[in-house]
């Protein structure tokens, strides 16, 4: 049987990167377990009559439940968090003003994910649960962590080292990041700007986070999984709205309101390791 590990840095990224990946794995027999390395406690909430959860202590296990449900949507019954509950905490972000990309803030609380100094107790944390799960693939990010956010910059960091520690010569396990192709998202969006009874503006494809078509090692296409990933992304109420209408493709925005597609595929770039990890997965 096939074993895969997915390495997120906040509920709600593990869905929108890889939900329908974790959807068509669990239907074809594969055991997945996904690693959230924090409850992403720094999260704008977007509904109004959550927003009293914004900056205070009730978002992090709200944040779990809204994880669970995800999960469940996804038949994912496999969940961790690195370290014990409220070890990691989100570390926040700053916009860099280029669309949605972000950079670390100026000052990194104790306890913050990205905090430098905790990086090696981090993948030390992650090799137990590797070793314990004897993956065959494990998914997380590229080095800019998607768009800049530090959290995802050092779930690359400590994917890519305790994949190391466990494989040091990379003939077993194959590593991937989770990626969005240029393609497919750009047809998204010029199709998302001949609906504007949707009523939020779309953003340029160059603001959004994605490579270029021939870099992408593996596409997942979701097929009927998409409506996994559409329930799933519904689940994590207090970060995504979703906006399904019947008309192709489907929207999904964050808190800064801007109208994403949820396009047909996922993609994958292959960081380490045999090639073919995911090949039976992209029939």
């Amino acid at each position: 049987m096939s074993r895969m590990v997915l390495v997120h840095a906040h509920p709600d990224d593990e869905t929108i990167t890889s939900g329908g990946l974790m959807a068509r794995a669990v239907d074809a027999g594969w055991d997945v377990t996904l690693v959230t390395c924090t409850l992403g406690e720094l999260g704008e909430v977007i509904p109004p009559e959550l927003k009293y959860l914004e900056g205070s202590a009730e978002l992090a296990p709200y944040r779990a439940k809204e994880l669970a449900a995800a999960c469940a949507a996804l038949g994912v019954t496999d969940h961790r968090l690195l370290g014990e509950e409220g070890r990691w905490h989100d570390s926040g972000m700053v916009s860099t003003g280029e669309g949605i990309r972000a950079a670390a803030p100026a000052h990194l609380s104790e306890g913050a994910f990205a905090t430098r100094a905790d990086v090696d107790l981090q993948v030390h944390q992650l090799v137990e649960i590797l070793e314990e799960t004897t993956p065959d693939v494990v998914i997380s990010y590229d080095a800019s962590g998607g768009y800049g956010h530090p959290d995802h910059v050092r779930a690359h960091e400590i994917a890519g080292g305790a994949v190391e520690r466990i494989d040091p010569l990379g003939e077993r396990v194959a590593l991937y990041a989770a990626v969005a192709p240029y393609g497919e998202v750009a047809r998204g969006l010029e199709a998302l700007r001949r609906r504007p009874w949707l009523g939020l503006p779309v953003p340029d494809v160059g603001g959004l986070p994605t490579v270029p078509d021939d870099t992408v090692t593996v596409r997942i296409a979701l097929g009927p999984a998409r409506i996994r990933k559409l329930a799933a992304l519904r689940a994590h109420a207090t970060q995504i709205t979703v906006h399904d209408d019947g008309s192709e493709p489907p929207v999904f925005a964050l808190s800064n309101e801007l109208a994403q597609p949820v396009i047909g595929s996922e993609g994958f770039v292959l960081l380490r390791g045999p090639d073919g990890g995911l090949a039976a997965l992209s029939a």
